[in-house]
């Protein structure tokens, strides 16, 4: 399976999650708008999810494929093996005891750590929805104790997740989080059903979080074993194996989950407005799904192939799976970025915009995603750069760049959100993404591990003119189509307005890039006949 082929495995997979994932969060944001429930589930709900796209998108990615792929090509299967064992058994015993002892200890995590927000809480009078700020604070103390051994699942997935990419094995490992939409959809379709209150919703859902977990689980390591790889659980014991492993992992955890510590460390400043952490969330649904797509494809595929280039001595064969990668990158997310920046209300609108979500909010949450979207293309770049330096086993430049962008957020988050409220920390995210995407690629070329070729740059620039071209067709189309995309027409309406709005931009890109080059034509060509034969 060639480059692109994988790309394509991964990404398929990953689009079928976040498609649900609307799902979800369109069913979600009807049964608990931006109140308090809603609030309580997204803040309780990031902690655990934050460290599952650091262990299953950053550290076993990039640290545990390199080593594990070294014991099977030096010590072949059996010792790869009991590499695997080490690092299982090990990993197993310290989620475990961080679980009890973060379960124990949760007031204090959610005060100083998941919401300070609520610790500054004042009453006020509100809807039905309303809580007191010593309910909001129970529940998300509640709420986080029920959801954070998903922690501990995800984690362990990770690990059997990179086991599978290191044997090219991708579909098992990208399609599981799908589980848990699909156990989340069917909690609120039941909530629906009995007529469940908002907070008993939220309560279901967080149980429905922790079985999506041992799900998840439970799939990768069917497909592990399936393949004829299994692993057991040892007595732990310090090795230099394990020394390695950590000695990587940690700053790879860091670098690979930048995306998901801005959007942690906004939602903790958010907390202090009531309704700005579930405008956060729910603007990043529709963003994640182009980073999902592309930047997991990418991170999942990259790290594996450049690793055994370089291990092989084969360096053009590398310096031309970088580059293609970023023309892959561009290609797909430089045309979201735009659209997404132009015609979020529309977007929004049509996606949640029905029961507790009013037209009000609807506005609220287009104008942080189009904020967003300004970044999309650096969190991509991310993805594309760092497994330069990971497959050469360099885990402190990245984390030293990885550092000053989380440091730059956290100060620009503070000093926007009391003048913007939720849109400054999205503009503090967007703006430590390309800080961070930006010194990633400038350390690269200073010690020449990264040599653009002209295909590579002749490309960028088509994409870019094309990406415009698409632009200003949307704003036109904006304008002809305004009836149809307003608050008052009927959903079919709106569903058809944003249909003919987003196909037609989709059309004129693509008939743009194959025109002019911004796509690789023989491999276009190459994928249409492979499709008839």
């Amino acid at each position: 399976m060639n480059l692109l082929g994988k790309f394509a495995t991964v990404g398929g997979a990953t689009l079928l999650s976040r498609i649900f994932g609307f799902a979800r969060e369109m069913m979600m944001a009807a049964a608990l708008g931006i109140g308090p429930v809603a609030d309580a589930f997204n803040l309780a709900f990031r902690f655990p999810n934050l460290f599952r796209r650091l262990f299953a998108e950053g550290a076993f990615n990039a640290a545990f494929i390199p080593l594990f792929a070294r014991s099977l090509e030096e010590e072949g299967e059996d010792g790869a093996r009991r590499f695997a064992a080490e690092i299982f058994s090990t990993l197993f015993t310290v989620l475990a005891a961080l679980t009890i002892v973060a379960i124990v200890f949760m007031p204090a995590l959610v005060t100083t750590v998941i919401a300070p927000g609520l610790a500054a809480c004042v009453d006020e009078a509100g809807g039905a929805q309303a809580l007191s700020c010593a309910e909001r604070f129970d529940i998300t103390v509640a709420f986080s104790r029920v959801m954070f051994p998903y922690l501990a699942c995800m984690s362990l997935m990770a690990m059997v997740a990179g086991i599978l990419n290191a044997f090219r094995r991708f579909f098992a490992a990208a399609v599981a989080p799908t589980l848990l939409n699909f156990v989340l959809i069917a909690v609120l379709l039941y909530g629906w059903h009995v007529e469940a209150s908002t907070v008993t919703i939220g309560w279901m859902m967080s149980w429905g979080v922790l079985v999506a977990g041992v799900a998840q689980l439970a799939l990768v390591t069917f497909a592990m074993r399936h393949m004829g790889f299994s692993v057991s659980i040892r007595r732990p014991r310090w090795t230099g194996n394990l020394k390695r492993l950590l000695v990587l992992a940690g700053p790879a955890a860091l670098i690979g989950g930048i995306t998901q510590i801005n959007l942690f460390v906004g939602q903790a400043i958010a907390s202090f407005k009531p309704g700005a952490v579930s405008i956060l969330t729910y603007a990043d649904r529709p963003y994640q799904l182009p980073l999902g797509m592309v930047g997991v494809a990418i991170g999942v595929v990259l790290l594996p192939e450049l690793a055994r280039a370089l291990k092989a001595g084969r360096l053009a064969e590398a310096q031309n799976t970088q580059n293609r990668s970023l023309e892959f990158a561009l290609f797909l997310t430089v045309p979201a970025a735009i659209a997404l920046f132009l015609i979020p209300e529309p977007i929004v609108r049509v996606i949640y915009e029905r029961g507790a979500f009013g037209p009000e909010v609807t506005e609220a949450v287009a104008a942080v995603l189009g904020l967003y979207a300004l970044g999309l293309p650096a969190f991509v770049l991310i993805k594309v750069f760092s497994p330069g330096y990971f497959a050469r086993e360099d885990t402190r430049t990245p984390m030293i760049v990885t550092l000053i962008s989380a440091v730059a957020n956290i100060v620009l988050s503070l000093v926007l959100f009391w003048a913007m409220a939720e849109r400054g920390i999205a503009l503090a995210t967007t703006l430590a993404g390309w800080l961070n995407a930006g010194l990633l690629f400038w350390g690269l070329k200073r010690r020449g591990l990264w040599e653009g070729d002209r295909a590579l740059l002749k490309r960028s620039a088509l994409v870019l003119l094309s990406a415009a071209l698409m632009g200003a067709v949307l704003i036109a189309l904006m304008g002809v189509l305004e009836p149809h995309l307003s608050a008052t027409a009927g959903l079919h309406r709106q569903l058809a307005g944003l249909a003919l709005l987003a196909g037609g931009g989709m059309a004129v890109y693509f008939a743009l890039a194959l025109a002019t080059g911004a796509a690789d034509r023989a491999v276009v060509m190459r994928l249409v006949k492979r499709r008839r034969a």
